[in-house]
């Protein structure tokens, strides 16, 4: 045959990269690595974004991690509803600009109730209240692909259900940040 510098089966006069083994799908290139983190572009969830760590994209700021969870213990809804109290949204705000500054970041959005009532009902109150966070981060421009949210109802207390405060504690929203 023709030839094959680097060895790769892809004949030197079609091979755009003749002194580096490649793969035919890249037209004898090797794979990519668009952001040079050494995690080529097949395996890295953040292409785009250079990490060292965490296959390829930044790790979660301790910091942000610890603002997010200040926030969402000032998210509040009408009693009874998933109609965010207007004092809500500054802490909603909050969120918004720790998302929109780390663009590689994901949330997860947990809505939680005690456990007064149908328990079914707490079930869908929570998804819905849920989906109201959900949906003003959407409004203030956060990707829908970033966010996901669902409601637990009683189902992860995080106290016992047995006085006014413990319940009150209970019913809460948890908004959980990742990176990929």
């Amino acid at each position: 045959g023709c030839p094959d510098k680097d060895k790769d089966g892809i004949e030197d006069s079609k091979d755009a990269c003749p002194d580096i083994a490649g793969l035919m799908k890249y037209n004898g290139c090797p794979i990519p690595d668009t952001d040079k983190d050494g995690f080529n572009d097949e395996v890295d969830k953040c292409p785009q974004v250079a990490s060292s760590v965490n296959e390829g994209c930044p790790e979660i700021k301790l910091e942000d991690k610890k603002k997010i969870e200040m926030a969402a213990q000032g998210v509040n809804f009408e009693t009874g509803s998933a109609i965010l109290s207007k004092a809500s949204f500054a802490n909603l705000d909050k969120i918004v600009a720790i998302l929109k500054a780390e663009p590689t970041y994901l949330v997860d959005i947990e809505g939680h109730t005690d456990n007064v009532g149908n328990a079914e009902k707490n079930v869908t109150l929570s998804q819905k209240r849920a989906d109201a966070c959900k949906e003003y981060l959407m409004k203030a421009g956060i990707d829908a692909a970033r966010i996901s949210s669902v409601g637990y109802g009683d189902m992860k207390p995080i106290e016992s259900n047995d006085t006014k405060t413990n319940k009150k504690k209970n019913r809460r929203t948890e908004f959980n940040i990742k990176s990929f």
